[in-house]
């Protein structure tokens, strides 16, 4: 049986874009396919005990500041801890990139997920922004004018709210998660265990 791996991401997250290049070379050293779910965290935490930033506690958002540091410099990648635009709104890339996944496949949606983590995370760039988010389409060789128009039907959200509730039934509680069979990992920290996974078959 051929190894897969559901990707379930934010588009907002740093630790999702920590685990980005690192999840897509784990995909490839395995032969094991990808496919990103880009669903709605509000609603994840909502229906699983987690609370969003804002609503934690001082000591846990400090520690969340910290942690970041270290895994940066752990990592080499160099995010910007606090940036500008966090939180982007997320809604036009997010569906952007569910309409790709449907209508052209899994890697080109994945690109632009990637991409548009990397305008977040590393370049100050607010990728809520309609002329930010049709340029790093462009850049992955798509018509952003289609791609975006596309990206505004509401099928695309509705898709999103449907993915939302079926990833809370199979246990999804956090961003990134990777889910392998049975098996859920949730954090970009996990990636070790994910490729012991794949390693089995």
């Amino acid at each position: 049986m051929a190894r897969h791996i559901d990707y379930y991401a934010s588009l907002n997250s740093p630790w999702t874009h920590l685990g980005a290049a690192r999840i897509e070379a784990l995909a490839a050293k395995h032969g094991a396919s990808l496919r990103i779910w880009p669903v709605d965290f509000g609603t994840i935490f909502a229906g699983s005990g987690g609370l969003p930033l804002p609503k934690r506690s001082p000591q846990r958002q400090a520690y969340r500041l910290q942690e970041l540091a270290r895994w940066r410099d752990h990592l080499g990648i160099p995010i910007t801890i606090q940036p500008r635009h966090f939180p982007a709104r997320e809604l036009p890339a997010t569906c952007c990139v569910i309409a790709l996944r449907e209508t052209m496949g899994d890697a080109p949606a994945i690109r632009l997920a990637h991409r548009v983590l990397k305008a977040l995370w590393e370049e100050e760039q607010d990728t809520g922004d309609p002329a930010t988010l049709a340029a790093l389409i462009a850049e992955q060789g798509l018509d952003p004018e289609a791609v975006m128009r596309l990206g505004a039907e509401p099928r695309w959200a509705e898709r999103r709210d449907a993915d939302t509730q079926a990833a809370l039934a199979r246990g999804v509680f956090g961003a990134p998660s990777y889910v392998i069979g049975e098996d859920i990992f949730w954090g970009q920290d996990r990636l070790e265990f994910v490729d012991r996974r794949l390693a089995r078959g």
